[in-house]
């Protein structure tokens, strides 16, 4: 009984309530992407700010969790993956999206794996790493913070400016770069961010990749 009432205390948790909120948030914003797409980014939006502040409420409150680390985790691809596929229905070439899209989830999803096998509390302590910016990315939260905002803002833009199916990517990003000045340095400051995080995904392949077969290495040496 004292068991049943501890583990309903943990999903009760301020940032783990915050977490279903972003579930629901997102069901609702994807269900009626295509029909008000303006309503969509608002709430998709909303629930990746909130991504911050269910962090910021489990620091606030002493409520980190692991199933919380996990939830906000999975919540985070489901949410990003979803909006490649959509942009890979949208745009061509599509395989430019669905290839993001599987990055984004290897990529966590070993970093996460490596991270509970060699015994550490959270996927972001990489102060081991010889890596500089996979250091720097998740050492800095206004660092991490800006790379994933771009990410997340560019991909909804794209989402914003397609007006039909089949649209050509980079027709579509130089005939709004050319039509507006504000939205071209916008942009360009989006990339930027998007290029990083791309890069911290691939670097974060090979890192996990290298902790998990220096795990079985280690594991075989052991008498």
């Amino acid at each position: 009984m004292a068991n049943q009432k501890s583990r309903v205390s943990v999903y009760l948790y301020i940032p783990n309530i915050i977490g279903y909120a972003r579930i629901l948030l997102n069901c609702v914003a994807f269900y009626i992407s295509y029909s008000d797409k303006k309503l969509f980014s608002v709430l998709y939006f909303i629930s990746f700010v909130c991504d911050a502040l269910d962090g910021w409420f489990a620091r606030k409150f002493n409520q980190v969790s692991t199933f919380g680390a996990v939830l906000d985790m999975v919540t985070d691809r489901i949410s990003t993956a979803c909006l490649l596929v959509i942009l890979s229905q949208i745009y061509r070439p599509g395989l430019v999206f669905l290839s993001l899209f599987a990055l984004d989830i290897a990529s966590h999803w070993l970093q996460m794996y490596s991270t509970f096998l060699v015994g550490k509390v959270s996927h972001k302590d990489v102060k081991d790493s010889n890596n500089w910016l996979f250091k720097a990315y998740y050492g800095n939260r206004m660092f991490m913070g800006y790379c994933c905002v771009a990410c997340e803002v560019l991909y909804i833009i794209l989402f914003l400016l397609a007006k039909n199916q089949n649209e050509n990517l980079t027709n579509v990003i130089a005939d709004a770069a050319y039509q507006s000045s504000v939205l071209l340095v916008l942009i360009i400051l989006l990339l930027v961010g998007w290029a990083i995080k791309q890069a911290v995904n691939v670097i974060q392949v090979k890192t996990a990749a290298d902790a998990c077969v220096d795990y079985d290495i280690n594991k075989k040496q052991k008498p």
